[in-house]
């Protein structure tokens, strides 16, 4: 097996890991080579369908078009990260208080890591409210609303209505995404409205989210900096996004 063709299988491999990656991101893991030969590779893997090009980078064929991916191949992916934002996203936890936990495989971990203490948790997460259940003294709400089977998660006109009703004191937020001129984004455009409800009727917001989301874009954006007031991640965040996060006054745990 030849260099370029090492090189391409690693690419693959990569974008498959992690689902979505910029092109920044394959730029920082193949330092030694030029932009041009990575664009060439990028094209190549595409027209020979082992990736799909998208506008700033690449999303693994896997990934099903119009979600955002299977939650069970997101569970395996930055697992060591996914760990160290759920842990440190226990630290914001405060009793006796209302919280919108969001859908996604980092929510998910963050809810198996809840404590058993008095909660009113309103979660649009299948796995979540599953993580949930083996808890005594929080009361669980799942929001009603249309089932999306791939990534475990109700969303759609029920689900929104109903979070416009609740006043919550937090809301923990998943990412699919955020680029510097799109900010947060998802995959399906119901959850994005979903996540804006969420955003709107709470007095903090929290994203948790880890460094690959970073320069990832998706086709429907939910909110900026502007809306948020900590993010919680794995430490590896790039200086300009951290720049960023200071020039809006948001903390970054």
């Amino acid at each position: 097996m030849d260099s370029m063709e090492m090189r391409r299988n690693a690419i693959v491999q990569m974008i498959n890991d992690r689902g979505t990656v910029s092109f920044s991101q394959i730029k920082e893991a193949f330092p030694q080579v030029s932009e041009m030969t990575l664009r060439t590779d990028l094209k190549t893997l595409d027209e020979a369908r082992k990736i799909l090009r998208v506008h700033g980078g690449a999303k693994s064929v896997q990934v099903i078009i119009g979600t955002d991916d299977f939650l069970n191949r997101r569970s395996v992916r930055s697992i060591p990260e996914k760990q160290v934002i759920a842990q440190k996203a226990l630290s914001l936890l405060h009793p006796d208080t209302t919280i919108f936990l969001d859908s996604g495989s980092t929510t998910t971990m963050f809810a198996r890591e809840i404590p058993d203490q008095s909660y009113l948790i309103y979660t649009t997460g299948l796995s979540c409210a599953t993580e949930l259940a083996n808890l005594s003294r929080p009361t669980v709400m799942l929001s009603g609303g249309r089932m999306n089977r791939y990534s475990q998660s109700v969303f759609g006109y029920s689900a929104i209505r109903e979070l416009e009703r609740v006043n919550f004191n937090q809301a923990f937020l998943g990412v699919t995404g955020f680029h510097f001129t799109s900010g947060f984004t998802c995959g399906i455009n119901d959850e994005a409205i979903l996540k804006q409800t969420a955003i709107r009727q709470s007095e903090q917001v929290i994203m948790l989210m880890d460094s690959s989301k970073i320069d990832v874009r998706c086709s429907f954006s939910f909110g900026t900096l502007a809306d948020v007031d900590i993010v919680v991640s794995d430490g590896k965040l790039p200086e300009n996004f951290l720049e960023e996060c200071r020039k809006y006054g948001v903390e970054v745990l």
